[in-house]
């Protein structure tokens, strides 16, 4: 099985406004950069977009190294969706669990990995993140320009 390291950000410029998304995806030393937008969306959205794009960039089953700055990521992965599961996707105050659909196809995408979620806090100078940030931001960059 391939062993991939994964960096992911997301950015929005308001919350709600126009975001984007940035990952890195590194096998064997070489990297693929890629990003993306919507006018409209929140920072924790963008976060796990960028998350799915990076795994739907996935040819085949891998052993995943996935860093984030994002808690709300990571925890929504190893602490949060079991029990959203187990309660039909609603949250411990018997709400619907916000950006579910998201949330949804992030677990199927999650399923054909072996991952390991690891946080970095943002904005620390961690190369990779630092990168993945100017991603995102490029994405947004480039979305308002047009």
């Amino acid at each position: 099985m391939k062993h991939i390291e994964i960096f992911t950000d997301g950015a929005c410029r308001g919350n709600p406004g126009p975001g984007g998304w940035g990952a890195i995806i590194r096998y064997r030393g070489k990297e693929k950069h890629i990003k993306g937008g919507e006018d409209h969306t929140t920072n924790n959205q963008m976060e796990l977009m960028a998350a799915i794009r990076a795994l739907e960039a996935l040819k085949e089953p891998c052993k995943i190294d996935l860093t984030t700055d994002s808690q709300y990521l990571r925890k929504g992965m190893l602490e949060w969706m079991e029990n959203w599961k187990k309660r039909n996707w609603r949250n411990s105050n018997n709400k619907p669990v916000k950006n579910q659909e998201l949330w949804k196809r992030l677990d199927e995408l999650v399923a054909a990995h072996k991952i390991s979620w690891h946080w970095v806090k943002g904005h620390s100078d961690h190369p990779e993140n630092e990168q993945a940030d100017a991603l995102a931001n490029q994405a947004i960059d480039e979305m308002l320009d047009c």
